[in-house]
């Protein structure tokens, strides 16, 4: 076995999640937080339901005060062509908390046939933990 192949994987798993993953962990209430890192009005557009819109620009200790330190945050954004779920969770990491950046953003969650929220909602499999 190469030890250094394994030890990719496991920090890739470590550090990522898929629309698969946060979906069973919302169904589940396993404290999984879902953030968006988007500007405000793309969120109002359409989101993963029961996500918290916290846009990176925005991160501070003052914006993320109420946020539980003890929980992981999933961050996400558009999709693999935008750069906010890096940039969220780079910033919530470095203020102590715990994070994984959800692979392919709203967009994958969408072709995974997920429903979403907002003024531009889509149906979908629903998440049904009442978030």
């Amino acid at each position: 076995m190469d030890m250094d192949q394994l030890l990719h994987f496991q920090k890739k798993l470590a550090y990522e999640i898929d629309s698969w993953d946060v979906y069973v962990a919302l169904q589940n209430n396993e404290g999984l937080v879902v953030i968006d890192g988007r500007s405000a009005s793309a969120y109002a557009r359409e989101h993963i339901p029961g996500a918290v819109n916290l846009p990176h620009r925005e991160i501070c200790v003052n914006t993320t005060a109420d946020l539980d330190k003890s929980k992981v945050y999933a961050c996400y954004c558009d999709g693999i062509g935008c750069n906010a779920s890096t940039k969220t969770a780079l910033k919530l990491l470095t203020l102590g908390f715990k994070v994984k950046e959800l692979m392919g953003g709203l967009d994958w969650w969408k072709r995974d046939g997920y429903a979403t929220a907002g003024a531009e909602a889509r149906p979908g499999t629903a998440i049904e933990c009442g978030c």
